[in-house]
């Protein structure tokens, strides 16, 4: 979105004193009390001073020079994560080489820590004209405001400044994080035969009936097909394909332990990103996909996607999984899942826990969701526990902290430990390796057959 602002010439923008002015009036104080003390009948020089001082400011602002319009760019979409960058146009008036103009953005906390940004104005070659970039960071998805803009100037001498405040209308919609898909190693890896634009069929592989070809010496002799071979009165053996169609399901907890930030964005953010570059692959790879989130109660489940085309669809839906400060409810969520699955099915389970009442109930529902589907269920590597359990303890109160710590991590393998017993497929990882280690265990679990 891209907005230009004609500034009428009358009324002018008001003139305001620098911090320097200010500071030079404070040092007017003292020698006007020395004058007054030394020379009571040349009282006249300190307000003279001060008026000299005041006459200074308007004339530096004057020369400051008139701002004639500006324009801002705000970009229609952002990914959490990334910059976004706001530009700002400023066409000033003015014959004195001056410093140069400042801008600021106020903008919701949604699109950056602290709700605001500075930065300088440059030269752009034309006559008074001046433009810069401003970066918002977001730190959540969902729609983000920019409701205010600053541009102020200083005139030669530094004593005073213009200014001009605006209030802004405009928005940016914040989606999730694909930077890993669109990333070069996957790109390249995505350009093999298997996954390109037209997947080849590998036959030979997998469990799924392709046809029937003449035995020949050197093949695998568990490939014959012997009620074939006997109709034909000679050795026939079996092409097998590997199997395309798989259902997929991605599922998060947007509870209260997935909200918690990891290197300043949340875990949820951190999975969403993860969940859609190997979705990505899946889709590549043939396979069906939906996105499942809950807290409390389901939040969504999204039909399956079945075509890279498509993707957007989970882009879409990925954005609307809710930031929610309570605690997920496994037993309704899990069991609403598995109500909606009518084939066997691999269930990513993206969650976290810190008590061990919340695992228990996780375990107890995943428990019944692997006697139907095969799971994997994806944590982040807690770096503040560690943090906590491996820092060198100073005080008692560190001494008890320490011992927590360790405690906690202790009963977080425990609950891994089970997981891995069950059956299901458990990856602890920090949260920019997830993704890729997800890819990995998908690609291995499909070479395998293991999940229709």
């Amino acid at each position: 979105m891209r907005v230009r602002i004609p500034i009428p010439r009358l009324p002018p923008l008001p003139i305001v004193p620098t911090p320097r002015t200010l500071v030079l009036l404070t040092l007017l104080a003292p020698i006007a009390v020395v004058v007054a003390a030394t020379a009571p009948a040349a009282w006249v020089i300190a307000p003279a001073a001060g008026l000299a001082l005041l006459l200074l400011v308007l004339v530096d602002g004057w020369l400051a020079g008139k701002l004639v319009n500006f324009a801002y760019h705000v970009p229609a979409d952002a990914e959490v994560g990334q910059e976004a960058h706001i530009r700002v146009e400023a066409e000033i008036e003015r014959d004195s080489d001056a410093a140069l103009p400042e801008a600021a953005l106020g903008f919701d906390a949604r699109l950056g820590e602290g709700g605001a940004a500075s930065f300088l104005l440059q030269p752009t070659g034309e006559p008074g004209m001046f433009a810069g970039h401003g970066v918002a960071v977001p730190q959540r998805r969902g729609p983000g405001e920019l409701h205010d803009l600053w541009l102020r100037w200083r005139g030669p001498l530094g004593l005073a400044v213009r200014q001009k405040h605006v209030a802004l209308d405009a928005g940016i919609r914040v989606w999730p994080d694909l930077s890993p898909v669109r990333s070069p190693v996957l790109q390249s890896f995505l350009r093999d035969s298997q996954f390109g634009l037209v997947a080849r069929r590998i036959r030979g592989e997998g469990t799924q009936f392709e046809a029937l070809s003449e035995y020949e010496p050197g093949m695998d002799r568990r490939r014959i097909d012997w009620k074939a071979s006997a109709r034909h009165t000679s050795l026939y053996a079996r092409e097998n394909e590997a199997e395309r169609d798989n259902q997929i399901v991605f599922a998060f907890d947007c509870g209260q332990s997935m909200i918690e930030p990891v290197d300043g964005l949340p875990r949820i953010d951190r999975a969403v990103s993860a969940a859609l570059t190997a979705a990505y692959v899946a889709l590549k790879g043939g396979d069906k996909v939906s996105l499942f989130g809950f807290a409390d109660h389901p939040q969504l489940m999204t039909p399956f996607v079945t075509d890279t085309r498509a993707f957007h669809r989970l882009q879409s839906a990925a954005a609307e999984l809710d930031y929610t400060p309570r605690e997920p409810n496994f037993t309704l969520a899990l069991a609403t899942l598995t109500a909606r699955l009518k084939r066997r099915s691999l269930i990513v389970l993206f969650s976290d826990f810190s008590d061990p009442t919340s695992a228990q109930l996780m375990v107890e529902s995943v428990e019944r969701l692997v006697r139907h589907h095969l799971v994997i269920f994806v944590t982040m590597v807690d770096t503040e526990l560690e943090e906590l359990t491996t820092t060198e303890p100073d005080t008692l109160g560190d001494i008890a902290v320490a011992v927590g710590a360790d405690s906690l991590a202790r009963q977080r393998q425990l609950v891994l430990q089970r997981l891995r017993r069950m059956g299901v497929n458990v990856i602890e990882a920090p949260y920019d390796t997830i993704g890729y280690r997800l890819i990995d265990l998908y690609l291995e679990t499909k070479r395998a057959e293991a999940i229709g």
